[in-house]
């Protein structure tokens, strides 16, 4: 199977420099016309994003230049409007804009952590939402958001960061079942790479492995036609895996033996992972629950 883009217009945020160029360069390699958003800073004339449009067109490409800070919506939403108006569509959009303002929580910044949550979760929101009308006009879409192991798993010093790249796992879980029956597909790719934001935490050998392209073949995949939907997908140094939020089988506690101590008491089966499920949604999570307390309160004859 190869994996064509041709003709699909993609927009890629953050995308002069790091994991965003690499995702550009890999889209427009594929086929499709990409968009090259970066944050408006200085002259557009030589900026990272201009290099990115000419690298593209350089291998025979196309590619527009679009400079807005995507925590700001109105600005997004014009971005958006330009690009409808040039090209006629926007088929994938890839949330890969971000910041880092690292320190720990005791000692962090609360104007930092807003503006880390503002380009990283809102900055998310506002894209995602100013494409969300054209590809449900034409019943076809890709959205990929980028999380973090930070998000899944935590990391010191990054309560912010953290924060914010599992708040868009929750936006992705929620806009992939409003999507399914739209045409649009939303995953999550969590990667770990080299960029400007991990180049002072790593060796430069293990820089050298963990280079930005070496994730965007998993964002390529994310977003063309045949991709899953509600997936993350952690990605780095050519290493692929997914991750994936699961819950035990769960144990029903009768009423009368419904007390902290007993939550204690049977902590070990509560906490037993063997028989784990996943769930696709909140109200399927609701359902599963009170079907087990129906099976528990039938008669055990009856279950035989």
């Amino acid at each position: 199977m190869t994996i064509t883009l041709d003709g699909q217009v993609a927009l890629v945020t953050g995308a002069g420099t790091g994991l965003g160029r690499a995702h550009a360069l890999a889209l427009a390699e594929r086929g499709a016309r990409v968009v090259v958003n970066d944050i408006d800073a200085g002259p557009a004339a030589g900026s990272p994003g201009a290099g990115v449009v000419a690298e593209i067109e350089a291998a025979g490409g196309q590619a527009v230049l679009e400079r807005c800070d995507v925590a700001d919506a109105d600005a997004v939403e014009s971005m958006v409007a330009r690009t409808v108006e040039a090209w006629g569509r926007v088929d994938i959009l890839i949330n890969n804009a971000g910041i880092l303002r690292d320190k720990s929580f005791a000692k962090s910044d609360l104007a930092d952590f807003r503006q880390v949550v503002d380009v990283h979760l809102m900055g998310s929101v506002h894209c995602s939402r100013a494409v969300w009308p054209h590809m449900v006009e034409r019943g076809y879409g890709r959205i990929l958001m980028t999380t973090s192991a930070s998000g899944i798993y935590g990391n010191f010093g990054q309560a912010n960061y953290g924060a914010a790249k599992a708040a868009v796992v929750g936006l992705m879980n929620v806009l992939a079942i409003e999507g399914r029956t739209r045409g649009i597909r939303v995953n999550a790719l969590a990667p770990t790479a080299a960029t400007r934001m991990t180049e002072d935490l790593l060796e430069p050998d293990e820089l050298a492995r963990l280079a930005p392209e070496t994730v965007s073949p998993g964002a390529v995949f994310l977003v063309s036609p045949d991709a899953p939907t509600k997936t993350i997908l952690a990605a780095g140094a050519g290493v692929f895996a997914v991750a994936r939020m699961e819950e035990s089988r769960g144990l029903h506690l009768p009423a009368d033996r419904r007390t902290p101590e007993d939550i204690a008491a049977q902590w070990e089966r509560i906490s037993d992972m063997t028989e784990s499920v996943v769930t696709g949604s909140a109200f399927e999570q609701t359902r599963r629950y009170l079907d087990l307390v129906q099976r528990d309160a039938e008669p055990t004859a009856a279950r035989s």
